[in-house]
């Protein structure tokens, strides 16, 4: 399947944008959520360095440049319904902004798990 249709297979929001799971393709652990548009996705897809879209700035961004951790492409999956972005990269450094691994740096929230607070 060519890069273009692979975009095209995307099922892009009312802004034009689609939710990217980053995760670490040999640990499988979730590091980031950002987001691409379709050029995003274009750049990502032929030179195997990961570019965002910043909602924020309105810009892109391609992960590494400013901070060196750099993200490399290992494998990329849309999910069942084609709105949500699996991007399996080698995460380079940290992989959030605030200079930890993983966005998801072990903030629980509670949760009710099998009838029980977890």
């Amino acid at each position: 399947m060519s890069v273009d249709e692979q975009i095209a297979a995307v099922a892009w929001n009312a802004d034009g944008l689609a939710p990217v799971i980053v995760q670490q393709w040999d640990t499988r652990e979730v590091l980031m959520l950002a987001w691409v548009d379709a050029e995003a996705l274009r750049r990502t897809l032929t030179t195997g360095r990961v570019t965002y879209w910043s909602r924020s700035r309105q810009e892109y961004w391609r992960k590494g440049d400013t901070s060196g951790h750099i993200q490399t492409v290992r494998g990329a999956q849309i999910d069942c319904d084609g709105d949500t972005i699996l991007l399996q990269v080698d995460q380079t450094g940290a992989a959030c902004h605030t200079g930890t691994r993983t966005c998801f740096d072990g903030r629980d929230l509670d949760a009710v798990v099998g009838g029980e607070q977890a």
